[in-house]
């Protein structure tokens, strides 16, 4: 039994490898295409070996985000296959039973999981941040929009709203504005600096300019107005956060996600978005468990009188319709406030229980 599983999952980690490895080299082409037309006319100068490496660093994006349908797809292949040529007939009989089968797949989805996790939660953030650096070496610092980044604190009875700019490769923020109110809502406090980087247990901003609201004995403000070369603000607000801001929170690790759902919640900010792509995160990977076990009742479709093609194309419409149905939970989770959870576990949950009652209904026929 040990020979056929290794068998099995030799056979199945190849043609998912090569899946992966042909998908991956057309985005590469499609990436390079576009990072060449963007070096020709928006940056001149631009070499192409920058270029490449920023493509390059990219690639580790696009594994995570193809490796569900290339598992799907590969072993869709390996269990089609097999079923032509009456291997899995000839390892059904030597002991590889439905329950044994089923194990097996789920083995090799779980295995897949955990791949997709790490390379989702470790490589490919830090590769994305290394390509972000590497394009804001050449195009400039990070930013969204016209008025960069806004986040919001609360600080014992006040609370301030932050806005940043942009952000430099080297963690350098820039264009920072710092407004804070008293606990009756009014304006307390504001500052302004031209830059400032993330010291310990605040902001060290420099050449700031600070403007201090001061009620008076008479019931009057007075503005008291300061000019400093540099300026410690204390609070909690990390990287991370600034950089969740600025980034497409797809690219985010897990973590970092988890840190930033807890900041906005605790000031009173809309978490929704994030708290769906945190989920998201997390069951993300489990998709690949679904593809295995998925493709496995094509183990037992009979190929002999040929149909063996629209089979196999009928399995990936399959997969891509999971996609597009996780996509549209996500975005109607966002629009009608489901809970976060549920918009990201239902499509595997039901691409889950169609797989098993496919794979049921073709063992007892069998």
């Amino acid at each position: 039994m040990k020979t056929l599983r290794r068998y099995l999952f030799r056979e199945v980690a190849l043609s998912v490898g090569f899946a992966t490895l042909a998908f991956v080299a057309l985005f590469f082409f499609f990436d390079m295409v576009d990072e060449l037309r963007v070096a020709g006319s928006a940056a001149r100068g631009y070499p192409l070996s920058r270029a490449l490496l920023y493509v390059l660093l990219r690639q580790p994006q696009h594994v995570y985000e193809l490796l569900p349908i290339t598992v799907l797809i590969g072993t869709i292949f390996v269990m089609a296959r097999l079923a032509q040529n009456s291997e899995f007939t000839i390892m059904r009989t030597s002991g590889l039973g439905p329950w044994r089968a089923l194990g097996a797949a789920a083995l090799m989805g779980v295995v897949f999981a955990v791949g997709t996790f790490a390379i989702g939660d470790y490589v490919a953030p830090a590769s994305e941040r290394a390509a972000e650096i590497v394009r804001a070496r050449q195009f400039g610092p990070l930013s969204t929009g016209l008025t960069g980044a806004w986040l919001k604190e609360q600080q014992g009875e006040r609370s301030y709203a932050i806005n940043v700019r942009a952000l430099d490769a080297d963690g350098l923020m820039r264009g920072i504005r710092i407004f804070g109110f008293d606990a009756q809502g009014h304006l307390a406090l504001t500052a302004r600096a031209e830059q400032g980087h993330f010291g310990e247990g605040g902001w060290d901003l420099a050449t700031v300019q600070r403007n201090t609201f001061i009620q008076t004995a008479t019931d009057q403000a007075r503005v008291e107005r300061l000019s400093e070369d540099r300026w410690h603000w204390p609070t909690q607000i990390t990287s991370s956060m600034v950089a969740a801001s600025l980034l497409n929170p797809q690219k985010m690790a897990t973590l970092d996600l988890f840190l930033y759902v807890r900041h906005l919640q605790a000031n009173g900010q809309s978490a929704q978005r994030y708290e769906i792509e945190l989920w998201h995160k997390v069951f993300y990977p489990l998709s690949c468990l679904v593809m295995v076990v998925l493709s496995l009742p094509f183990a037992y479709l009979h190929f002999r009188s040929g149909g063996m093609a629209a089979y196999v194309f009928g399995g990936v419409m399959a997969g891509i319709s999971f996609f597009l149905l996780n996509n549209v939970f996500g975005f109607a989770g966002n629009l009608q406030n489901w809970s976060p959870w549920l918009s990201a576990a239902a499509p595997g949950m039901i691409y889950s229980v169609l797989s098993l009652a496919m794979f049921g209904w073709l063992v007892l026929r069998q």
